[in-house]
């Protein structure tokens, strides 16, 4: 046992600082209440205080810091999409994660390691190379590689061609990375609250009170709260909570599942992705397999795990990799995805005064995390829709300007 670690043990006093502050009393009033203490409002809140000085500021959540789909995520990050609206907003969050380890002063285990989507018929082929070109055209570094390339980077791949589905090329994005999710919330957490924003745990909103096509306050189990701004981030509930502010939202709560296989040597450098096969891929710095695939075939506010996603995921695992067949699954967890008909979020100002909104992520929410709270703070500081988040608009949907994101979606969904 190390010295340090002993010393540790058995000293009466801890080093160690309090990364939060203890929870106090709900003040009666806030500038800003901010529902969902995931990533992203965590992100905001942080922004808010760091960028514009707003710091009487709440953060709610009726559960705990990180714990609905910031804690249930598998923590891929990249910026190859389809649409120039969504590549341009997720080169903007790349930038911002190369650089939040130094901001918070806490290694957030950012990992460049590369970004595999398989194409294994011709139109896979095509959507790839579509990918790309948009990709290249706003500085983002991709391409379309074929089979000996994808050998170079990824020997363990079965690249043979007595497989169901056997690889015709793939989208290479180089800057695709990975990074410790639960980290990156206590991160924008502590940098958030030692600028005085207020972080209140175990605190469901029950009501939102609008008067004048305007919000005024919240409701809470802890008691009301008057405020002239408000953000819900909340994930798979944002259907839910929205309504409590009279919007109807274009989304559906969709179950998300994924899994982790027990410890493995490294073996396994890129993340690897296949829409055809409704999978992806990558090993952990401790050696696990991360593992994941499509959304469940049916709304549903619920985390729960089946064995039918288990069992499907795991024969087209060993389509990819078939020396994996005698390796254990070590835990398996879901999410609630909250789909829009574009698959693009939604976000940013509402029909109601000081309401905004930031929701509508389905399976690519945390590697938005950054970009999110930047521009959503922006958003709330000067009561303007930001450039950047204009197509994200929810007024789209009236006027037929929807952003299809579906090709980039990686995964069958």
């Amino acid at each position: 046992m190390p010295f340090g670690l002993l010393k540790f043990g058995l000293t009466k006093t801890y080093p160690a600082r309090r990364i939060l502050p203890r929870q106090h009393d709900l003040k009666s009033r806030y500038d800003v209440v901010i529902i969902g203490a995931g990533g992203h409002g965590l992100a905001t809140a942080y922004y808010l205080a760091t960028r514009y000085g707003i710091t009487n500021v709440a953060v709610l959540d009726k559960g705990y810091l990180g714990g609905g789909n910031t804690a249930r995520n598998t923590a891929i990050i990249r910026a190859n999409y389809l649409t120039p609206e969504g590549v341009a907003f997720y080169k903007e969050s790349m930038d911002l994660w190369r650089g939040l380890s130094d901001e918070f002063d806490l290694n957030i285990l950012y990992s460049t390691r590369g970004h595999l989507t398989l194409a294994h018929t011709d139109g896979a082929l095509r959507t790839a190379r579509w990918r790309a070109e948009v990709n290249k055209h706003l500085g983002v570094d991709s391409d379309l590689i074929y089979p000996d390339e994808i050998a170079r980077l990824c020997p363990q791949l079965d690249l043979s061609k007595n497989v169901r589905y056997p690889i015709l090329g793939a989208l290479h994005h180089p800057p695709g990375a990975t990074a410790r999710h639960d980290a990156v919330a206590w991160g924008y957490a502590e940098g958030a609250a030692r600028h005085g924003v207020e972080i209140h745990q175990h605190t469901e909103v029950t009501g939102i009170h609008v008067q004048g096509g305007r919000v005024t306050g919240v409701e809470t189990t802890r008691g009301a709260i008057e405020c002239g701004q408000v953000l819900q981030a909340v994930a798979g509930a944002s259907s839910l909570v929205a309504r409590m502010a009279g919007l109807k939202l274009p989304i559906k709560t969709i179950p998300l599942q994924a899994c982790v296989s027990v410890p493995l040597k490294p073996f396994l450098d890129p993340i690897i992705v296949s829409g055809s096969l409704h999978t992806y891929i990558w090993q952990t710095t401790r050696g696990e397999l991360v593992m994941g695939g499509a959304t469940d075939p049916y709304p549903l506010y619920s985390t729960r795990s089946t064995l039918d996603f288990k069992e499907g995921l795991m024969a087209h695992i060993l389509e990819l990799f078939p020396f994996l067949s005698e390796v254990r699954v070590n835990r398996q967890w879901a999410g609630m995805a909250d789909m829009t008909p574009d698959f693009s979020p939604v976000m940013g100002m509402t029909p109601i005064g000081g309401y905004y909104i930031d929701s509508g992520w389905g399976t690519w929410g945390f590697k938005a995390t950054p970009v999110a709270g930047f521009r959503m703070a922006e958003c709330i500081a000067n009561n303007r829709q930001p450039d950047l988040l204009h197509p994200f608009r929810i007024g789209r949907f009236e006027t037929f300007s929807q952003v299809g994101e579906k090709g980039a979606a990686s995964v069958g969904h």
